[in-house]
């Protein structure tokens, strides 16, 4: 299978530099990246993809039994280094796909030389003496609204997420970008994700990392940026001058300043 059409993958910026990987969220795609390219491209080879399911991927290849767990988004993410034959890339991911990455790092460790998370969670169920930021129950009542409405879950749910009600605009967005997204390839998406626990998977990562978390997030809550710090040995944490669950789209420049710097640090 042509794994660069199937994830719809984009390769932008400076062919000699080094390559920096973005990687988008739950309901989410590529083009939720546009306001952190412009800062990359002059200095680094930035590769851009939709996971199987989302954006403008080849929803042909979509298999429930494959995106049942992170592992097959993992599997998505070392095909894509397969296939453009990236060493020591840098990936970013967004909310789940920071687990996406430390598993996919797990899986072909040539291939990823550095790990940056924005807004991540390993487990967004509160466990006894860990915060994720809701119950059982709360995940059970949202992905049962989820599955028997949508189109309704995505326009209650998507200005919660990104937060900042002054700006109704980003919630829009995101809005928009949940409801592109096919109802069934997306309630299998966030049953993975809503039910995930990556918690133990942290301790195995040896790479460079960058946690990056807001002042408030809904989804992702301080603790869970202090857990994830705390639980990878040497890793960066920063906190953004910023709230809601997406940075790299209401606050682009904190983040996109604290990306770059990270990655010069690397040089």
């Amino acid at each position: 299978m042509d794994i660069e059409r199937r994830n719809n993958v984009t390769v932008t910026g400076n062919p000699q530099g080094p390559t920096v990987v973005l990687a988008h969220g739950f309901g989410c795609d590529q083009n939720m990246w546009r306001l952190t390219v412009p800062a990359l491209t002059d200095e680094y080879r930035v590769v851009l993809f939709d996971y199987v399911g989302s954006g403008r991927s080849d929803l042909s290849a979509f298999s429930e039994g494959r995106y049942r767990s992170l592992d097959g988004y993992a599997q998505d993410v070392v095909d894509v280094c397969d296939a453009l034959d990236l060493r020591d890339a840098v990936f970013v991911g967004h909310s789940v796909s920071a687990m996406v990455g430390v598993l996919a790092a797990g899986m072909a460790p040539e291939r990823i030389g550095a790990l940056a998370m924005v807004a991540p969670s390993p487990r967004y169920i509160d466990d006894e003496g860990y915060r994720g930021g809701f119950s059982a129950q709360d995940i059970d009542e949202l992905l049962d609204s989820l599955e028997s409405n949508y189109l309704g879950w995505s326009a209650a749910m998507a200005p919660v997420i990104m937060g900042n009600p002054e700006r109704p605009e980003l919630g829009k967005e995101l809005t928009n970008s949940f409801c592109a997204t096919d109802p069934d390839m997306a309630r299998v998406f966030a049953r993975t994700t809503f039910l995930s626990d990556s918690r133990d998977d942290l301790k195995r990562v040896s790479v460079p990392t960058l946690v990056l978390e807001c002042t408030q997030d809904a989804i992702a809550p301080r603790e869970v940026g202090a857990f994830v710090h705390e639980a990878i040995p040497g890793s960066t944490l920063i906190t953004l001058d910023a709230t809601g669950h997406c940075p790299h789209l209401s606050a682009p420049e904190a983040t996109n300043e604290a990306l770059t710097g990270f990655l010069a640090g690397l040089r």
